[in-house]
């Protein structure tokens, strides 16, 4: 019969704190691959690649509908139909812009989406920032194959981020919560510039 080991987590205690370290139960659910096992990861890398030609044609297609939304949005103001339309778009091309090759669109995107998410009252958003977000995003997905589009980028991004701060900043000076959760440092590492 064999001994099992204890399963509860062990506990190193320090003078100002304590460090709990879990038991290493996943080792018994790891099976290390055969040579001429399937690699999961490796086939959806070469999927990827497969799909990579048409990635520019869908990411154009995703500034297109941000236009739409943009162009909506112009012709009837904000409502909840129009709020949804921008945010929807914005945030699809913040998270599929490293995918599809065009990680510059990101920070632009995202700080679209702080506008959007983060003012209180949608109708004193002003739509010059909205058009100067959406103008951004479809130069760089244009412009991508620039040497310096990676610096032009970085400066676009970080005004529009800065113009979106302060407006935030005001819109929910009333909000200090608020305020506290929109300027938190990010949790997750290497996301303090996003």
């Amino acid at each position: 019969m064999s001994k099992q080991k204890n399963a509860s987590p062990s506990v190193a205690t320090f003078t100002d704190h304590e460090v709990i370290m879990p038991p290493h139960n996943l080792r018994k659910a790891v099976v290390a691959a055969a040579s001429g096992d399937d690699d999961p990861v490796a086939r959806a890398e070469a999927a990827l690649a497969q799909l990579s030609n048409e990635f520019g044609d869908w990411m154009h297609a995703e500034c297109e509908r941000l236009e739409a939304a943009r162009r909506n949005f112009a012709r009837v103001g904000f409502t909840e139909k129009t709020h949804d339309e921008l945010f929807r778009a914005a945030h699809d091309i913040k998270g599929e812009a490293a995918t599809f090759g065009f990680p510059a669109l990101a920070g632009v995107a995202d700080s679209l989406c702080r506008l959007l998410e983060h003012t209180p009252e949608l109708t004193r958003i002003p739509p010059t920032l909205v058009d100067q977000h959406v103008d951004a995003l479809r130069a760089i997905a244009r412009e991508t194959g620039r040497a310096d589009l990676g610096d032009i980028a970085r400066a676009l991004t970080m005004r529009l981020r800065e113009v979106t701060d302060e407006f935030l900043r005001y819109e929910n000076r009333a909000r200090p919560e608020v305020l506290e959760s929109i300027f938190a440092p990010p949790l997750a590492p290497g996301l303090a510039s996003s």
